[in-house]
């Protein structure tokens, strides 16, 4: 389902599955390890410049594990998780977000293969029309990595949660998110 079919696609075979609550551990590990700290900066979505402390934490992925319209795809390469990201089911299509990919591994086509089973579990199995996503505004080469995919700038921003801990210290007072959308096929 993405829209660049130039970009060669490589890497082990993925299986896929939802996550439970034994997932939890090793999902805390695998985000916070995409977006902050030294091990973050392996690859190319760090947000280790724009943010400091964790990107999640065990109660907090476990929260969203409960709810019933929310749902954590992984993606496991010979039984080790690889990569995950969250589905929430909303009446305007679905949310996509807490993607991440082992930063060791990226850029090998990868995190386009997930992104296009997350599209595809959202419009098969809930039947969503819509995906939806937020990026921080800092990030340029990620909203033109999902432009690529087919994504549009929707223009709408929000503002950062400054004061609440759970999304992060922030290393700047500029930040924003800006909401991606994408139409999925029937």
């Amino acid at each position: 389902m993405t829209t660049d079919s130039t970009e060669k696609t490589t890497g082990p075979e993925l299986t896929y599955r939802h996550a439970g609550r034994d997932d939890v551990p090793a999902l805390v590990e695998l985000v916070n390890s995409c977006y902050r700290g030294d091990s973050s900066r392996r690859g190319w979505t760090t947000e280790a410049d724009l943010l400091e402390g964790q990107r999640v934490d065990t109660e907090g992925l476990a929260a969203l594990l409960e709810r019933t319209n929310t749902l954590i795809l992984l993606a496991e390469a010979d039984g080790a998780l690889v990569a995950c990201c969250e589905l929430q089911r909303g009446v305007n299509g679905a949310y996509f977000g807490m993607f991440s990919v082992r930063p060791d591994i990226q850029g090998g086509g990868l995190g386009r293969r997930v992104l296009a089973e997350a599209e595809r579990t959202a419009a098969q199995e809930w039947g969503c029309r819509l995906m939806r996503m937020k990026v921080l505004k800092q990030r340029p080469e990620l909203i033109a990595w999902y432009e690529r995919r087919g994504y549009t700038n929707t223009g709408r921003t929000e503002p950062f949660p400054y004061g609440d801990e759970a999304f992060g210290l922030p290393r700047r007072d500029d930040l924003a998110f800006v909401e991606l959308t994408r139409e999925l096929p029937a």
